[in-house]
């Protein structure tokens, strides 16, 4: 007899913060490992060590490098861990370039606290360094798509195309004879950029992410939309400021503007991409052209017409350009990044439009712009909103409701039970209804730091 403890350490209860740790007397793993992002309270939680020893585990499977998905790797080595960290290619690269970027910016916003004096920390200091990512680096291990990696002696996995960004899987974990599925975030059926997800079709257990377990995404004229915000940008000489993630939406507007573009629907309105990290994650598409739809003239072509900013000094240039323009710019929740020095200097004209585009977690300034604030705190200060905001919900990277079901109906057998994680608590009570409702199937939806033992 084998017991299996699942140790939910994030992901339950909220969207953010991903971790779930396997906990066997053969094989420890811990399934993606995220930071908490949105309410305050999500956020203290990074700065808590987690209530595991963390020496023991053996592996970190990473679905994909998505800041809450792989974000608290670096404080993870800092606790101990010394095994290896598993994911694709694509992944690993996008997972380094978002650490990295990350541990620019908390750097950065540390010193900022500390110059202007408006933390409550004295002194301010970031959650990690860019040395601390440089550490975490090493443990670093490419798989395969699709190939078994063995892990021990009764344990195998399989990391499998899910379609959410570029290297994105799902993750099948063979167990002492049984299946675990980790769906980590689940991506479109129609995609720009990325092919379906493939599908499992077989679960003993199941964790299903749950984002929009509670909607389907709207019908909407994308290009159309993009249309009508270009030219309205255009009449007030303003500027279209779309706050973006840098993976995966970044590269999608940058190939919707340049298809308008191509086919007359917009004229050569400036286009700039701010996004130091968005700049990097180019290269990996580049590099890993198998991985998404784009052909290698119909990348560089793209590139081509936009106007890369490369620095700091450059993204002040482009505020002051007087021209009307878009400005995509990270990060997609207004979380962070160079986003906020835009909206800082320009959302209090009426000639700037915002564009939000993605799922806006809880109390982020992107949630708030998408619920009418009239003011954000940036950098300590109180900044006055006047800009039109905008929503595009269709352009999210996370399958709808009816894509969710969709993925999980290849599965052949009854799962002895579903785990619903990654989403706000509202959202997976409406999803668990529809599973029931659809498959009949038993789901529970864990709480933070719940444990539940599995005889296998």
């Amino acid at each position: 007899m084998n017991k299996l403890e699942i140790h939910f350490l994030g992901g339950s209860g909220t969207v953010t913060g991903s971790k779930f740790y396997l906990h066997t007397e053969e094989i420890k793993i811990l399934v993606d490992c995220g930071l908490f992002q949105g309410i305050k309270a999500l956020r203290e939680k990074n700065w808590e060590r987690l209530p595991i020893d963390v020496s023991q585990i053996d592996y970190v499977l990473l679905t994909h490098g998505h800041l809450d998905h792989c974000g608290y790797l670096p404080l993870l080595v800092k606790q101990g861990f010394r095994g290896k960290i598993l994911g694709t290619g694509p992944s690993l690269d996008i997972a380094r370039i978002i650490l990295e970027d990350s541990a620019k910016i908390q750097e950065e916003e540390a010193e900022r606290a500390n110059k202007e004096a408006y933390s409550k920390h004295h002194p301010a200091l970031p959650l990690y360094t860019a040395e601390d990512v440089a550490f975490a680096l090493r443990f670093f291990e490419q798989v395969d798509e699709g190939g078994q990696v063995s892990l021990s002696e009764h344990c195998d996995a399989r990391f499998l195309y899910n379609g959410h960004i570029i290297g994105s899987t799902y993750i099948e974990i063979d167990l002492f004879g049984k299946r675990l599925v980790f769906s980590g975030d689940v991506g479109r059926q129609q995609d720009e950029l990325l092919d379906p997800p493939k599908q499992p079709e077989w679960a003993d257990y199941l964790l299903v992410e749950s984002t929009y377990g509670d909607r389907l995404h709207p019908i909407e004229d994308v290009g159309q939309k993009l249309v009508e915000l270009v030219n309205d940008t255009l009449y007030k000489k303003g500027t279209l400021i779309i706050p973006s993630f840098a993976v995966e939406r970044l590269q999608s507007l940058m190939y919707q503007l340049w298809k308008l573009y191509k086919k007359n629907k917009i004229p050569n309105i400036p286009i700039f991409v701010d996004s130091p990290m968005g700049n990097n994650v180019l290269q990996v598409f580049e590099h890993y052209p198998d991985w998404h739809k784009l052909t290698p003239v119909e990348y560089r072509n793209m590139c081509n017409h936009i106007n890369i900013v490369s620095s700091y000094a450059e993204t002040w240039e482009t505020i002051d350009d007087p021209r009307a323009k878009i400005v995509i710019a990270g990060s997609g929740m207004v979380t962070g990044g160079r986003v906020l020095t835009y909206i800082k200097q320009l959302g209090d004209m009426i000639s700037t439009s915002i564009l939000l585009v993605g799922y806006q977690a809880e109390e982020t300034r992107g949630r708030k712009l998408l619920e009418g604030a009239t003011e954000l705190k940036i950098y300590g200060k109180t900044i006055p909103i006047n800009a039109q905001v905008h929503h595009l919900e269709s352009l999210s990277a996370h399958a709808d409701q009816g894509e969710l079901v969709n993925w999980m109906g290849s599965i052949k057998n009854v799962p002895e039970k579903v785990f619903l994680v990654h989403g706000e608590k509202s959202a997976m009570e409406v999803y668990k209804d529809k599973i029931r409702e659809n498959f009949g199937w038993d789901c529970h939806i864990p709480n933070i730091h719940e444990v539940v033992e599995i005889i296998l």
